[in-house]
């Protein structure tokens, strides 16, 4: 199976539709994550302070969170990866279940239920792990970028826009890591591109992840 280049085609050309994943998600929407600092200043969904089409936001991004958690989780699990990039899973998958955390936190009773998933043996090989884990952090960059301006309260903005800098920090250590197999370079461009709603939702789809 060509992971990088199955998952990379779906991240760039998708035209699906949002199926099982959508209802999962059930609203849709972006991502935004945050830190213990900033939950303290976040308005309480469960008391209806927060607008609907943020929580669809919020909703959304828990389960693209809890899908990275899941796979980075299962990866140190697995025990197949050394090095940099048994480091990269390890203090990633912290970071991703910290998101969860956050996420859950914030929706209370509103939130989404974790989905089960199968990550088709990406989790037990370096170079499948490395390649997915690239694309996966790729895809949540442009998930952030494209779905952030649409966030109508500051202060969940505000902890989007902290954590959108640190999934592109993932994706830059581990295009770093794959360096000396010819992967693209940490910084490509000096500029880049959000994806909408429906091309995330049929990108994660594409990959088979989510079953359940």
């Amino acid at each position: 199976m060509d992971q990088d280049g199955a998952l990379q085609e779906a991240v760039e050309g998708v035209n699906g539709t949002r199926g099982d994943f959508l209802r999962k998600t059930a609203l849709g929407g972006g991502a935004i994550l945050g830190g213990g600092a900033l939950m303290g200043a976040l308005p309480s969904v469960a008391l209806g302070a927060t607008p609907s089409s943020d929580v669809a936001i919020l909703n959304f991004a828990l389960t693209l969170e809890y899908l990275e958690a899941a796979f980075y989780t299962e990866a140190v699990q697995k025990g197949a990866l050394t090095g940099e990039a048994a480091r990269f899973a390890a203090v990633t998958g912290n970071h991703e279940r910290a998101h969860v955390a956050f996420l859950k936190k914030a929706l209370g009773r509103s939130a989404v239920k974790k989905p089960r998933f199968d990550f088709k043996g990406t989790t037990a090989d370096q170079a499948k792990f490395l390649a997915t884990a690239t694309v996966l952090e790729d895809t949540g960059v442009m998930a952030y970028s494209g779905q952030g301006p649409l966030l109508k309260t500051k202060a969940i903005v505000a902890a989007a826009l902290s954590i959108l800098t640190v999934e592109a920090r993932h994706a830059a250590w581990v295009r770093d890591i794959r360096g000396n197999g010819g992967a693209p370079s940490p910084a490509p461009r000096a500029f880049d591109q959000a994806k909408s709603k429906r091309q995330i939702l049929a990108a994660v789809k594409a990959t088979g992840f989510i079953v359940g």
